[in-house]
């Protein structure tokens, strides 16, 4: 356990505020014992001055270049894998926050697949983070839930050109991407990755941006825009009401013992999962309505896209349009 780990941990970070600098620099100084870590930061001239003068001589630290259109986390992946000294690439999100076990079975994993997609559970859990918890508890039973961290190999990434950052749902892209050119991606909901929870205010902020995602998923578009007749419907007799709360209890709890589940998701858990779904009943309408305005804000932009279908990305991969992406935002 004391060996370092020959895989290559990339963050790509945009900061407004440095609130998090003490605790983001203990754990990058956690991780360098481990691994090699390379920061992608796209904050501005100021805030990226002081994060190179606290993670001098822990991390590598890099600016993002190129043109930074559209969705500004897909330039820094592109940057820090371009960047990377290892085959073996974690991809993590700044509020990802691995423990050991977690690292060496995602890199582990990676020696039979391009893609590993774990899954991430809040640590602390405010009620935001609850909330979100429900969502993931449902996504677990019905699918797949989408993390804020993947392991993948560097050589299908560069063989495939990265992926395209004019999207929204920019992990689906991923995982649509590599699939397109012949990769194989492996789910591997009992894989624990830690997550810091976003401040209730910045949760708030993302209810509907996160409903626009359903835009790459049209059955899933579908069902959600029929949640809310639905419950309206439901609402109108008790019977049909307690039927359909007991029926999501039952889904989020198959989602909590899914691979394990129940050592990170507490007991308490599935009764935030109607309350999720109630929401998105709502935002589900308005991500609707913004299409028809071009689109939802994502930083300083304005992304009409969710993410390209398998099929787009399949015609795109078998006629070698695949270099541009990664043109884009070398390191």
């Amino acid at each position: 356990m004391g060996d370092r780990e020959a895989a290559e941990y990339v963050i790509p970070l945009r900061w407004r505020a440095d609130d998090e600098l003490a605790e983001m620099t203990s754990y990058l100084r956690q991780l360098a014992a481990w691994i090699d870590v390379t920061v992608v930061d796209g904050s501005d001239e100021e805030r990226f001055s002081a994060h190179a003068d606290a993670w001098r001589g822990i991390v590598r630290h890099l600016p993002v270049t190129g043109s930074g259109a559209g969705n500004g986390k897909v330039h820094g992946v592109l940057a820090g894998v371009a960047a990377a000294r290892h085959e073996r690439v974690i991809l993590a999100d700044d509020d990802v926050r691995y423990d050991r076990p977690a690292l060496i079975a995602v890199i582990s994993a990676l020696g039979a697949a391009d893609l590993v997609k774990p899954q991430n559970y809040f640590t602390p859990a405010p009620w935001h983070a609850r909330w979100d918890t429900g969502r993931s508890l449902l996504n677990r039973a019905l699918g797949e839930d989408y993390p804020g961290t993947y392991g993948l190999r560097r050589s299908t990434f560069t063989a495939m050109g990265g992926y395209d950052p004019e999207v929204l749902f920019e992990n689906l892209e991923l995982e649509r991407t590599v699939r397109a050119h012949g990769g194989r991606v492996a789910h591997r909901p009992g894989i624990y990755v830690a997550r810091r929870p976003p401040s209730a205010r910045h949760f708030r902020s993302q209810r509907v941006r996160q409903a626009y995602d359903s835009w790459a998923q049209p059955a899933r578009l579908l069902a959600e825009a029929a949640i809310l007749p639905v419950v309206l419907w439901c609402l109108r007799k008790r019977a049909r009401a307690i039927a359909l709360l007991g029926a999501l209890l039952l889904v989020a709890e198959r989602g909590r013992r899914r691979s394990n589940g129940r050592r990170v998701f507490p007991r308490s858990a599935p009764w935030w999962a109607p309350l999720w779904m109630i929401e998105r009943g709502v935002t589900i309408w308005i991500a609707l309505a913004l299409r028809l305005r071009g689109g939802v804000r994502y930083g300083d932009a304005r992304l009409s896209r969710a993410a390209h279908s398998q099929a787009q990305l399949r015609r795109r991969a078998e006629t070698g349009d695949r270099s541009r992406y990664a043109e884009s935002a070398r390191p």
